[in-house]
């Protein structure tokens, strides 16, 4: 018996049918895979210390860990900046701890910053570290305080440390003005500060100069909120150069710690300078009659008006009614409001006035408050709170004001429904009645009181 092998014969007319691809196939074709695998294999050997023999039992993965290469090097500077601009500032307050990089962008994104240490503006690093900064508070880093106190000072403004040699409160104490850094250095920080920083809009700062300020008005051209601490009428000349500036705060002389001298001269030169002026508030600043009027004559745009622990000079009330846009009058701890107001026919009511708050003031006699109101007598919104010496007599006074809407009463011990009795019943406008902590009547007698009020009204 015999085999013979018979050859496969093909037929040249059908066509051949295709293979299907193997797994073998389909792996060396694509081998894209596998050059990221060989890439992170040599990756892996670079950064992986030569095996000795005691390590042979340990083991070590041919793939790098991928969280340790930083992929935001793949993204620019400034679409980085547009990505960390979005997020809340409590997630956007750690990102300079990731890299130096991150460090630099967040100091690009910081808008606002209160110095404690006048070295950091001195050395320049406060420059380089937040080179786009438009609100600057310097009124800390000003002030040499001793670190080795354990007696703190808290102020509205400032917090410090008190030298432990200083024995009780004499008349004469002044802590603050001890401690404040020399004028020089003050300025030559401000010119720092400026050339820098031109877009700034917000500066806080005390014991500067009129050649610190001068050099701030000359490179901040877009500066509109001012607060100057210790000022002096010399100073006031420096900030006649800021023509865009809106908001002003001043305060010249605080009792306790440091004292300087707001004039009538002062409030002139800032009258003449500053014609854009929307806020002003003067804090223990001396003037008169003449000062206030200047302001009123020149500040046409100024709406609102502050005054804190005024010590304006009899007669300052009837220069109120220059200012034709006033909308706000405000008057906070002030020890006295106007003694010797003078005639009747001098109190001119402020046409546009709106609202009138009085807070933590002394009202000692009937005559000044009566001329407050009079002032005041086309507002819209009263609100009294925490005032000493405000009785049912003084209060009394406030039924000239018939436009009130709003009318809100709080820790005026000295009230009764008595001394209600005159306003409610003559503002015929009122539609806000608040009423708190107004001892010597209950919440009780208040609330019928209102209410047999409010009846009178409607049947009227």
């Amino acid at each position: 018996m015999s085999f013979s092998a018979e050859e496969p014969t093909t037929d040249t007319n059908q066509p051949l049918k295709k293979r299907s691809p193997s797994w073998s196939d389909l792996w060396l074709k694509n081998t894209k895979p596998l050059k990221h695998v060989i890439f992170a294999m040599q990756l892996q050997s670079l950064s992986s210390p030569t095996p000795n023999k005691e390590s042979k039992t340990k083991t070590q993965t041919l793939i790098p860990k991928f969280s340790k290469i930083d992929r935001t090097l793949l993204l620019s500077d400034e679409l980085l900046l547009k990505i960390l601009s979005k997020l809340t500032d409590s997630h956007r307050n750690h990102n300079f701890l990731v890299c130096k990089r991150w460090l630099n962008l967040q100091g690009r994104l910081v808008r606002s910053l209160k110095v404690l240490d006048w070295e950091f503006i001195e050395s320049g690093r406060l420059i380089a570290r937040f080179p786009n900064l438009t609100n600057v508070d310097l009124i800390n880093g000003c002030i040499v305080t001793p670190h080795n106190s354990s007696i703190w000072l808290n102020h509205r403004f400032l917090s410090m440390n008190i030298n432990f040699e200083i024995s009780g409160f004499v008349p004469n104490w002044r802590i603050c003005e001890e401690n404040l850094l020399p004028v020089e250095v003050v300025d030559r920080g401000l010119q720092a500060l400026a050339s820098a920083c031109p877009n700034l809009r917000k500066l806080i700062v005390i014991g500067a100069s009129e050649l610190g300020l001068l050099s701030v008005a000359e490179e901040c051209l877009t500066l509109q909120e001012l607060e100057l601490h210790k000022c002096n009428d010399n100073v006031l000349r420096g900030i006649a150069a800021c023509d865009n500036l809106q908001i002003l705060k001043l305060v010249g002389n605080v009792d306790g710690l440091y004292r300087s001298l707001v004039s009538d001269i002062g409030l002139t030169i800032l009258a003449q300078g500053c014609k854009r002026l929307v806020k002003l508030e003067l804090s223990g600043c001396e003037g008169s009659f003449d000062g206030i009027k200047a302001i009123g004559q020149c500040c046409q745009m100024l709406e609102e008006f502050t005054l804190c622990d005024h010590r304006m000079d009899d007669g300052w009330l009837a220069a109120l009614s220059y200012c034709e846009n006033l909308k706000t009058l405000r008057f906070l701890s002030c020890m006295k409001i106007d003694p010797n107001p003078g005639p009747d026919e001098y109190l001119v009511s402020c046409p546009a006035l709106e609202k009138l708050h009085l807070q933590k003031c002394q009202f000692r006699d009937k005559k000044s408050v009566r001329a407050l109101f009079k002032v005041c007598e086309a507002v819209r919104e009263i609100v009294v709170k925490d005032c000493w010496g405000l009785d049912n007599d003084m209060f009394s006074s406030a039924s000239i004001c018939r436009r009130v809407k709003l009318l809100s009463l709080e820790g005026c011990s000295l009230l009764t429904t008595q001394g209600l009795e005159s306003i409610l019943l003559t503002s015929n406008e009122l539609q806000h009645l608040r009423v708190q902590s107004c001892w010597h009547g209950s919440y009780g007698d208040y609330s019928s009181f209102i209410f047999i009020c409010m009846e009178e009204q409607a049947d009227g």
